[in-house]
Order: C-alpha cells, then structure tokens, then sequence
C-alpha cells in the first residue's frame, strides 16, 4: 500500500473519527515501519515488535475518538514515542524480560528519546527515497547508494556505472537536494 498525499492533521482527524477503516491502515502504513525499528533498536524480537504494534494501535484506537491536534500543546510524535515505550514497557512486563537499563549519567527518558530520534531520521529517510526510487533513473540512484551512501571513491564509481565522474556528482547533488526538500516536507507536515 502506498502512502496517500493526505497530510499528517488530515489523516489524524480522520482517525479521531473512530470509523475510518482506511485512516488506520494509511497510519499502519506510515507509522509501522518506525515503530517496529524502534522496538528492534530497543532489543525486542520480531514478534514482540508486531505485538507491540497491535498494543499501540489499540492505546490509540481508545484514544483517538474525539482527538484534536493542537501542535502548541506538543509533537504528535513526542506523543506517539510515549505511547510506543509504555507499550514496550508493557510487553517487557509481560514476558519477564527487563527493558533496557538507563543510562546513569542522564535522566531515564535520555536512551529511548536518542533511539527515538534516530529511528524518527531513519524513517523519514526510508521514506523519502521511496519517492528517490520514482523519480530518479537506476543510473543516478546506483550513483548516489555507491558514492554518498557506501562512501566509494567517485572515480571508481563512474567507472563502475559508465559514466563521468561529473555525473556521479551530479547524481549525489541532484538527490541530496531532493532528499533534504522530501525530508523538510514531511517533518514540517508531521508537525
């Protein structure tokens, strides 16, 4: 399922509503694959990531009816992170498995709040170059995963793919720029 071009607020009124079916696969959709690496950072397996998943959509299924953002009174995804660790926090309960010890020079939020921040960068790189995939050839893609990603020389980059290096520097230039437009969207719309 792709992602729809309905904005963060849109979408979280319609899950306040309570019946949109649709809303909620469309938020399984954009949020799935964050929450799911959060848990993986955090040291659950695969399953528990899942039945954490299920535990979150069912806090805010409880929650959302009636629901109203208001972007003065904080980040929804300050609020969705809340809602994530007491989900972990409670399937660690659950299995008797301890949740992962604070660090001790700072407050006990400090762990899951980098993790988080990480896996809220990484989602939304994963998902801006979904759109990186649509709209740049192979040729410029391969370019820019060998050279800025992989950190390979451009020289012997071009030579792998057959072109100049002036084209492997293009590539990267063209797609970081789409990438950080993609990326200021999507925070900006997340609110």
């Amino acid at each position: 399922m792709g992602l729809s071009t309905a904005t963060h607020t849109t979408l979280l009124a319609r899950l306040a509503d309570g019946q949109d079916h649709a809303a909620w696969a469309e938020f399984v959709s954009r949020y799935g694959e964050l929450i799911r690496g959060f848990c993986l950072r955090r040291g659950l397996q695969p399953a528990d990531c899942e039945d954490v998943q299920q535990d979150v959509l069912m806090s805010l299924s409880k929650s959302m009816p009636g629901f109203r953002y208001d972007p003065s009174k904080g980040l929804f995804r300050s609020y969705l992170k809340t809602v994530v660790v007491h989900a972990i926090s409670k399937k660690s309960r659950q299995t008797d498995r301890p949740g992962p010890l604070p660090d001790s020079e700072s407050s006990p939020d400090a762990p899951d709040e980098q993790q988080w921040e990480q896996e809220w960068r990484q989602y939304h790189f994963r998902l801006a170059m979904r759109t990186i995939d649509a709209e740049f050839n192979a040729t410029d893609r391969r370019a820019f995963t060998l050279y800025a990603l992989d950190g390979s020389p451009c020289e012997e980059v071009a030579r792998e793919l057959g072109v100049s290096p002036e084209v492997v520097y293009q590539a990267k230039s063209r797609i970081v720029r789409r990438l950080s437009q993609l990326i200021d969207t999507q925070v900006r719309e997340e609110g």
